[in-house]
């Protein structure tokens, strides 16, 4: 049954919007009429994949946000007994964003058209990445998706708060920068020449150094303002492009390990997430090479997953984890001593849930850590800079004092 998009006005007069299937669009007004909505705009989602591919950023993140709700509320719903086409129609009421009412329309569609529930989800890449379609597919085979879905949703729950520790860490010292580096630059762009300009008039003698320097950088920022925002434009275009390649990956993920304080950081951050990925997969069932492969896929760092890539290659030639990953130099000793003791005593699960554990409590401290060190670091830079203005603003006004 299609699905449509629409925009209406209830009886208070009030705009809504959402998602409807219907047979005809003449069917989904009909429809929204029962509800007592005056209809408004109307258009067909024809596809899963066109469902996927539109771009509506806080959408989307809103539907990645609801997603672990989501799915927790399916295993609730499996595990009462409900059929998988009832789970889904429940899903899909209680469902509160547009895009993901969407999606789940369209994969309860397919679903009804014999398609297996794994097949469906993964025809949404955007929303259900590998690792939510092969633990699916794992359930859907072993007759466990109710277990199988409250895993998925605890590990994505998790992932939220793993994610959420690095944001915190990271966005007090951003916004300082962005706020200080716009204070700094109205102050030399419009309010400095000004002064400047009066000082300029009253005092006979020549100006201080520091005065003189000032009035060059602001000179040259209110002049030449353009090649900043030329030059910021130009990297964000070629760190793109770098980007967009696989040796490009690489660099930039090598050298974001590489940054001071904040790469160690983000490597702990990057060994959590692979421990409780590789944990998750094995509980549900699914073989090590599968595992690997669908963790180097959602590992999102290059470097990383290049490492993955080696330990694939080498288990399937009859090697064990342990080993390639100590020889890599990625990942921590510890993580490989640990990974080896679960090899040999069948207890790998669990150690792996043990380091993303201890690697989850080292992120806590190194994120308080980073936000202790920056925070006062970039509060005496941003001190020196506007005691500089100032300095330089005050000395040829004491000399004219003076002069007077």
């Amino acid at each position: 049954m299609p699905v449509y998009s629409y925009k209406a006005l209830n009886a208070e007069g009030s705009s809504e919007a959402g998602v409807i299937d219907a047979d005809t669009p003449r069917d989904a007004r009909t429809k929204l009429k029962s509800r007592r909505l005056h209809v408004t705009a109307l258009e067909s989602v024809a596809t899963a994949e066109k469902a996927a591919r539109v771009r509506v950023p806080w959408a989307g993140r809103r539907s990645r946000a609801e997603l672990p709700m989501i799915t927790r509320q399916l295993g609730t719903l499996l595990s009462s007994g409900i059929p998988l086409m009832g789970t889904l129609n429940a899903v899909i009421e209680q469902a509160e964003e547009r895009r993901l009412k969407a999606v789940l329309l369209d994969v309860r569609e397919r679903v009804a058209q014999g398609v297996a529930f794994s097949d469906a989800l993964g025809a949404h890449p955007r929303l259900f990445n590998d690792l939510y379609v092969n633990m699916v597919r794992a359930g859907e085979a072993s007759g466990s998706l109710d277990k199988i879905l409250f895993r998925l949703a605890d590990y994505l729950h998790a992932a939220r708060r793993l994610n959420s520790k690095i944001v915190a860490a990271l966005t007090y010292p951003i916004i300082m920068l962005i706020v200080g580096t716009v204070v700094v630059a109205v102050l030399l762009t419009f309010v400095v020449p000004k002064i400047t300009d009066v000082l300029q008039k009253q005092s006979k003698a020549a100006l201080p150094l520091p005065t003189e320097i000032l009035m060059a950088v602001s000179g040259a920022m209110k002049s030449y303002w353009w090649v900043g925002v030329l030059a910021i434009i130009t990297a964000w275009f070629v760190l793109k492009r770098v980007r967009a390649t696989a040796r490009g990956r690489l660099w930039m993920d090598t050298a974001v390990l590489r940054i001071p304080v904040v790469g160690p950081l983000l490597r702990k951050s990057a060994v959590s997430r692979f421990s409780l990925t590789f944990a998750t997969l094995l509980e549900s069932g699914l073989p090590v090479l599968e595992c690997v492969a669908v963790v180097k896929r959602v590992v999102n760092n290059q470097l990383i997953a290049n490492v993955l890539d080696d330990v694939q290659r080498k288990i399937a030639e009859g090697a064990d984890i342990a080993t390639p990953m100590k020889q890599s130099k990625v990942f921590p000793p510890v993580v490989g001593y640990m990974i080896a003791v679960g090899e040999e005593s069948g207890r790998l699960e669990e150690l792996l849930k043990r380091i993303s554990t201890a690697y989850d409590e080292e992120i806590e401290i190194a994120a308080q850590r980073l936000t202790s060190l920056l925070e006062p670091l970039m509060i005496v830079v941003l001190a020196l800079i506007v005691g500089f203005i100032v300095l330089s603003i005050l000395l040829p006004i004491l000399e004219i004092g003076n002069i007077v």
